[in-house]
């Protein structure tokens, strides 16, 4: 069903870009890049490949290709495969372009373009109505929000959690998911059994996307679990931009500083995770600094308003414009808006 879905699209968006006269494909992530790559060979378009992960870090993770081996076979196929095509590439963190450069991508080919974040999301946050549904009162709350794959090693923050808990009894761990996957939920639910802090934890999925502020507002404490993350992670972003101060791992770290706009902590140490969540917990001047912080530079380098030149810029070299002449239009137009 999949597949044929996948083939549906393809023919679809080969439909559009004919009847819309469209210049560029600009596929995102693996599954847009594949029919993009499709859709370029069909019909000539230029094609621009937003790359936000790699398949060897997650496709096993996803449990829906067995046996694992296979997955991870499927996982550097893809990898390998994927960026032959592109006309031009965008990486969402130097990590990644890093990692094509190295693969055999030529440099000129790989832009780092980081993912970015819309301000306005989070003005308009209601957390009281989470907090009253929940029965929180006032616990301090750490939160994990995102997928429950094994790839985002939630059970370090389980392992990290008891720690916690040790220091602080009262706390509580909000996991908040915008999809529901009951087999990871089940496995998850087993550990935190074993180590004995099922009492202190709400699993909370499915959940719009629109609520997602209104979590946020709750925390005391965020946190990043994953430690191999050559892509950008977007809940790094959303930490940010709610003003939460957050703990991570080094390889999730992406565009902050450590006691500055977060808390790192060396991959894999999930008692340092631990300890890292007892100390914002306990000293909230810190927390608040790191988390003020982690707004102000979400804001100043992650805004999408500035990101979207950049990616202006390299629509207009696929196409063949003069950069500093598309650079001109640009201002010209913003000031006539203005």
């Amino acid at each position: 069903e999949k597949f044929l879905r996948d083939f549906a699209l393809l023919r679809l968006l080969c439909r559009v870009i004919r009847r819309e006269r469209i210049d560029i494909v600009h596929a995102h992530n693996y599954e847009g890049a594949l029919i993009g790559v499709m859709a370029k060979w069909i019909t000539g378009r230029p094609l621009l490949y937003n790359a936000v992960n790699l398949m060897s870090d997650e496709l096993a993770g996803y449990r829906f290709i067995r046996p694992a081996w296979l997955a991870h076979g499927i996982a550097r196929a893809l990898d390998w495969f994927i960026p032959i095509f592109p006309d031009h590439i965008t990486a969402v963190s130097p990590a990644l372009k890093e990692w094509f450069v190295e693969h055999g991508t030529p440099e000129r080919k790989v832009d780092m373009v980081p993912a970015g974040i819309v301000p306005e999301m989070f003005d308009n946050a209601a957390p009281e109505k989470f907090r009253a549904r929940y029965q929180l009162d006032d616990r301090p709350i750490v939160m994990y929000t995102g997928v429950l794959n094994a790839f985002q090693r939630i059970d370090y923050l389980l392992r990290a959690f008891a720690v916690v808990l040790k220091e602080q009894q009262d706390a509580l761990l909000l996991m908040v998911s915008a999809l529901v996957s009951e087999s990871h939920e089940r496995e998850h639910k087993r550990l935190a059994d074993e180590l004995g802090i099922s009492h202190a934890i709400i699993w909370i999925a499915p959940h719009a996307l629109e609520d997602l502020p209104s979590y946020l507002a709750l925390a005391s404490v965020t946190a990043i679990p994953r430690p191999e993350c050559p892509g950008h992670p977007v809940k790094l972003l959303n930490y940010m931009l709610a003003g939460k101060p957050t703990v991570c791992f080094a390889g999730a770290a992406k565009g902050v500083r450590h006691l500055y706009d977060a808390f790192i902590v060396p991959n894999h140490d999930w008692d340092a995770l631990g300890e890292g969540i007892v100390t914002l917990l306990k000293d909230r001047a810190l927390a608040a600094e790191l988390g003020a912080n982690a707004r102000k530079t979400v804001l100043a380098n992650f805004d999408w308003r500035q990101i979207c030149p950049k990616i202006e810029r390299i629509y207009d070299s696929l196409l063949g414009f003069p950069v500093e002449s598309a650079r001109s239009q640009t201002a010209a137009s913003a000031v006539q808006e203005h």
